[in-house]
């Protein structure tokens, strides 16, 4: 048969994807990924679970918060945790990522405090936290954007010497963008080491992949002399195995790779989109039943471990880190007016110091300062912007929030 009369695989299909874990538990032999997982015992994938149920929770409770206004907006991940702590739990503490909004799961493996993830769409932090502290990148809302990050930076740290990798996180949709493909063309040029994680979660918003493209997602990476893999994206095992063979090239400088994983939006795309309009909920139904957690739970189940003894180890560890979320984030304080005028430029600059007095001076007229907070606050900085052409930070910090230090408890190695 030709090329022309082949049919390929429709890019929704996981027919043809490598799975080590079953939607119902079952274990599958695959001589392409064991050896890459031949570390990972029982207690190993305990944690794995623990891992996506607390990042479930942590997603879940996040909606709930923005529902009742406490949060801006917030992007879902549910039925997406597979896929992101499945690859997340694969890096090392000197590899560096470029992730889009979505990756609260990666975020949460680097040890990022999920507060500072919530402040950040709560709208009360500049950036959320300190790149270089985590190796990982802050949000990134332009679709596609930081895969030119991601090869750039690539490059850079070949250049150096290192053997540390980079990974950039992006969707379905973003494929489509001619920055992934730019991205992709520099990556294979220039053999950046650069891991491309697809997760083909099947809707960019509205528009289902089955209109984004007619051939599976990762034959696009071929066409640029990448090799690629199409990866069970609800499978924690096959991620974490298939995530550590592409590693494995990108480090010995044999240049960038490509993974697709197969996963599912089970939720909107943001809290403000209604997925009802659009998508068919037998589609949905079929999903739920592929779900990533409830099937590493019945692997280890068929294993021997008691069911409900998981079950409340999962809920222990997930709503510890729940109520600390509901405590603190309604604690969290407020920026000021006057801060949209923080971290604009790197230096002074004269107009943007003239809009910042002619600002405070408008706010000074008002009687009734308590609804602007409390005007202390502006001090003379708010009426002449002498600090700000000095460099000086009112508090005498840096300005931008910072991360929490990542845990030992939640350290990148999956055997830890």
């Amino acid at each position: 048969m030709s090329l022309l009369d082949s049919t390929p695989p429709a890019p929704g299909s996981d027919d043809d994807v490598l799975r080590l874990i079953g939607p119902t538990g079952e274990r599958t032999a695959s001589p392409d990924l064991d050896p890459w997982v031949s570390d990972v015992d029982d207690a190993a994938l305990v944690r794995l679970l623990t891992d996506m149920a607390v990042v479930r929770r942590v997603d879940l409770e996040a909606t709930a918060l923005q529902r009742q206004g406490q949060v801006g907006l917030w992007p879902p991940l549910l039925g997406q945790e597979a896929a992101q702590i499945g690859s997340a739990r694969a890096l090392r503490t000197d590899d560096f990522i470029f992730p889009s909004y979505r990756e609260t799961g990666v975020a949460y493996c680097r040890g990022v405090d999920m507060l500072e993830v919530l402040r950040l769409w709560r709208g009360a932090a500049l950036s959320g936290w300190d790149p270089m502290e985590f190796g990982m990148g802050t949000a990134q809302i332009v679709i596609g954007a930081q895969t030119l990050h991601a090869a750039g930076y690539a490059l850079g740290t070949r250049l150096d010497g290192s053997d540390a990798a980079t990974i950039t996180y992006f969707g379905d949709g973003a494929t489509s963008q001619g920055d992934v493909n730019e991205a992709m063309v520099f990556a294979a040029s220039f053999q950046a080491p650069v891991l491309f994680f697809c997760q083909n979660n099947h809707w960019a918003i509205s528009e289902p992949v089955r209109v984004q493209a007619h051939a599976p997602l990762a034959g696009r990476a071929a066409g640029f002399g990448i090799p690629s893999v199409r990866v069970d994206g609800n499978d924690v095992l096959a991620c974490l195995a298939a995530t550590r063979r592409a590693l494995d090239r990108v480090r010995s400088g044999s240049g960038p790779a490509f993974i697709e994983a197969v996963t599912y939006r089970m939720g909107p795309h943001t809290t403000a989109d209604d997925p009802t309009r659009y998508r068919d909920p037998n589609e949905l139904d079929l999903w739920k039943a592929r779900d990533p957690l409830a099937r590493v739970e019945a692997y280890l189940v068929s294993r021997g471990h008691d069911p409900e003894e998981l079950r409340a180890q999962l809920q222990r560890a997930a709503d510890e880190v729940a109520a600390r979320l509901r405590r603190e984030v309604v604690r969290l304080p407020d920026p000021g007016p006057l801060d949209l005028f923080e971290h604009v430029y790197a230096a002074p600059h004269e107009q943007l110091e003239r809009e910042r007095r002619e600002y405070a001076l408008y706010l000074a007229q008002f009687e009734d300062q308590a609804q602007f907070g409390d005007q202390a606050q502006f001090g003379d900085q708010a009426r002449t912007g002498d600090d700000a052409r000095t460099g000086k930070n009112p508090d005498g910090g840096p300005g931008a929030p910072g991360g929490a230090a990542p845990s030992a408890a939640h350290g990148t190695e999956v055997a830890r």
